[in-house]
């Protein structure tokens, strides 16, 4: 097997693999609070304790994947493309 069919090969299933993550399960944990929804500070005595809640997700824990919100995107266009047959075909009532 030649090296650029190997990578393609490999790009192809990295590739794959991502989509169906990201179809199966479109959220993730936010990378700054590692799923928590908020910081972990310690007092004085070196106890965890609850800090604020995570700017980035507002205190879900869960960030949408960046290939869900592009896939999310080009739905939108999409849908936003293309007419409605019954909307746009239908004529205006007269009175």
């Amino acid at each position: 097997m030649t090296p650029l069919l190997l990578a393609c090969a490999c790009l192809l299933v990295i590739t794959l693999g991502y989509v169906s993550l990201c179809a199966a399960s479109p959220y993730g944990d936010c990378r700054k609070c590692h799923g928590f929804g908020f910081a972990t500070k310690t007092d004085r005595k070196g106890r965890t304790k609850r800090g604020k809640d995570c700017r980035r997700c507002k205190g879900h824990g869960k960030r949408i994947r960046i290939g869900r919100h592009l896939y999310n995107l080009w739905l939108r266009v999409a849908r936003d493309g293309t007419d409605t047959p019954a909307a746009a075909k239908r004529p205006a009532p007269k009175g």
